[in-house]
């Protein structure tokens, strides 16, 4: 059942501020990129899939001289080579990627890992996506439960998950504490209102991705075309629904800014808009 939505304005979230590596500047050292994270008010990264092992080294030796923890890997090439294919040479690409990035995160110390379960297109079926999926979620389970790492199942524009309880089913279905959501924000503003599906996923939530947009034109078409991203509390979002929200539910974890990259300037500017949020400001 969702939490009531009168309760009392929570006040400061006990909420992490994280970056997504991406949004740093490329030209940086891995050392410098989590220098300027902490220079710029975050507190947290969420790195890439690397399978080169010396640069997962680098990664790993910059996080602990800056003290930044990494908390969470974005799977790379879950789009490229989703499992929901009905090729198994791109679904075992998928699969070699995921185990990858579960080992980057046990190396790293973070404990999830983000996973896009699949792509729903006019060759493959809803019901071909959700069995697919599952059946290659289930197969990486051992890998997640030896390396204690989640593997968060994120909300995007792949015309699947269409609903929070459909969303809450979807995890609920694999009855393991390794297999929980990634919510993201500003994704679900597609298909309905962030506070709501917050309320609906609860203590599902593993992680979430912070981003905001407009729509460009008639509101009332809710294409990808149609979507203007924009800065952090200059959208669509009600972001006092979003902090009483996640206040209900206790939520403890980190947030994760998705936007663009940008210079220190930029990045000092989002780190206080995510402060305000969390706020309830």
């Amino acid at each position: 059942m969702a939490p009531s939505l009168s309760f009392a304005a929570p006040g400061r979230l006990p909420i992490k501020k994280g970056l997504l590596w991406g949004m740093l500047p490329g030209k940086l050292s891995p050392l410098e990129k989590f220098q300027m994270l902490k220079e710029c008010g975050f507190e947290e990264m969420e790195c890439h899939t690397t399978p080169d092992l010396a640069e997962a080294q680098a990664i790993l030796e910059a996080s602990k001289k800056t003290g930044v923890r990494i908390h969470s890997v974005m799977n790379s090439d879950h789009w490229k080579f989703p499992l929901s294919s009905p090729d198994r040479s791109v679904v075992d690409k998928c699969v070699a990627g995921m185990e990858t990035s579960l080992r980057n995160a046990k190396l790293w110390g973070a404990d999830t890992v983000l996973l896009v379960p699949g792509v729903v297109n006019p060759e493959v079926g809803y019901t071909q996506v959700w069995e697919r999926s599952q059946k290659e979620i289930r197969r990486m389970l051992p890998l997640a439960q030896e390396t204690k790492v989640i593997i968060a199942v994120e909300n995007v524009w792949n015309k699947f998950l269409l609903s929070p309880m459909e969303f809450a089913r979807y995890v609920d279905d694999f009855k393991s504490p390794y297999v929980k959501a990634y919510f993201d924000v500003g994704n679900i503003l597609l298909y309905g209102f962030p506070q709501d599906w917050i309320h609906t996923l609860g203590p599902r939530i593993a992680k979430i991705h912070f981003k905001d947009f407009k729509f460009k034109g008639d509101p009332n078409v809710k294409g990808r075309s149609n979507a203007d991203w924009v800065n952090l509390r200059e959208g669509m979002i009600d972001w006092k629904a979003v902090h009483q929200a996640l206040g209900d539910i206790g939520y403890k974890g980190t947030v994760t800014v998705e936007l663009s990259s940008g210079d220190a300037e930029y990045l000092k500017d989002v780190a206080q808009r995510v402060e305000k949020i969390l706020s309830g400001d």
